[in-house]
């Protein structure tokens, strides 16, 4: 099987767009992609396409209606917050398969206003029975049992906004640039305890692609700046009693991210960065334990020792991550990957993080009371 090579990846600023399409956000993201590759439409043989609330609507086919139709696969991927990894996963098979040489994936979003909610469930609906079944309410239990278990406080999972703000300064592509203090993250209108509302996700539109090949059409291009796909794991929730109370939002992931190191061959500790799904403060301190980036009950030491911020041991979310660049999500899964390959380039600007030759991008994603989460890890050529 090929070795699969990242030859292009873009994505668009994340924002507002009340007058465009998601269609015409994909098309923008996927044009920079290609640019970026120096390949165009008529080199593709297949084009991923991942959405959540614009599932329905055939996503690829109307993204190539805006850049031409070429007659090629297309297929359109609805997975949750997993969505835009997954169908990057997707890429990668049809290359590993050797049916194509080069393959788009793209997610684009345009997300409803408001508070995103899980669907309907079958049964008595959870909601008020068992807690909340709304998404800052599922993640604010999460903190809260972690702090139950290892004493894990407000202010640990507060500092991750700070820091997440902080980077997105650094970000022309994110949508808000500014910086939180402590204390104005900690005095924000309260969602769920502990979650203010600068301690949740941005919820925007935006749309990123990223353009895949084999090692043959890799090398025709030239590798300087090729990035290799190491591990790509995809994980679905396993059973666990607790979900028919309060779900359990970690498994998932620590089964993807198994599958992704033994793929690549590699460990946590060989990591330079990472780029995970901090949907809400408290998802990133849960996020580091279950990627191995630190032991379990040591995330709140890891946020206060600094060494998940710019020029630390292992920065994370350097991008701005999803409570400041925001989170389309469908996008969000090659959004993060795309950020992976800028800094495995040396093309992140003020945020590069210096000498980085390894990278991890991570995602999660949940329906009605079951998770997707997608793992990729990424190398520098």
């Amino acid at each position: 099987m090929s070795d699969v090579f990242v030859v292009g990846a873009d994505l668009i600023k994340f924002g507002r767009y009340p007058d465009r399409t998601p269609f015409q956000l994909g098309a923008e993201a996927t044009l920079l992609a290609l640019d970026d590759a120096g390949l165009g439409i008529r080199d593709v043989g297949a084009i991923y396409a991942a959405s959540t609330f614009n599932a329905a609507s055939m996503m690829a086919q109307q993204i190539l209606m805006q850049i031409g139709q070429t007659g090629i696969p297309c297929v359109n991927v609805s997975n949750a917050c997993a969505s835009g990894a997954t169908a990057f996963r997707e890429a990668v098979i049809a290359i590993k398969s050797g049916m194509y040489d080069v393959v788009v994936a793209v997610g684009a979003e345009k997300n409803p206003s408001g508070m995103l909610a899980s669907g309907k469930s079958e049964g008595p609906p959870p909601e008020g029975l068992f807690g909340s079944g709304t998404m800052p309410a599922l993640f604010a239990e999460a903190g809260m049992v972690h702090s139950s278990a290892y004493g894990t406080t407000i202010e640990q999972f507060a500092k991750v906004s700070v820091k997440n703000h902080h980077h997105s300064t650094m970000n022309p592509k994110a949508m808000y640039q500014r910086e939180t203090p402590l204390e104005e993250v900690l005095a924000s209108e309260m969602i769920a305890w502990p979650l203010t509302k600068l301690m949740c996700s941005v919820n925007v539109d935006g749309a990123a692609a990223a353009v895949l090949c084999s090692e043959r059409k890799a090398r025709e291009l030239g590798l300087g700046r090729a990035v290799r796909v190491l591990g790509s794991a995809l994980a679905s929730d396993p059973w666990d009693a607790r979900n028919g109370v309060m779900m359990n939002v970690n498994p998932v992931t620590r089964l993807a991210a198994a599958s992704a190191y033994e793929m690549a061959g590699v460990g946590p500790g060989e990591l330079d960065l990472v780029e995970l799904h901090d949907c809400f403060a408290t998802a990133e301190l849960l996020h580091y334990e279950n990627l191995g980036l630190c032991a379990d009950g040591e995330a709140g030491a890891l946020i206060d020792s600094g060494a998940t911020a710019l020029g630390g041991r292992i920065p994370v979310n350097v991008s701005g991550g999803l409570l400041s660049k925001g989170h389309p999500i469908g996008a969000t899964g090659v959004a993060n990957i795309v950020e992976v390959v800028m800094q495995l380039r040396g093309e992140a600007g003020r945020r590069q993080v210096q000498g980085a030759r390894l990278g991890l991008a991570h995602v999660l994603g949940f329906g009605v009371g079951v998770g997707a989460a997608g793992v990729h890890i990424l190398a520098k050529v």
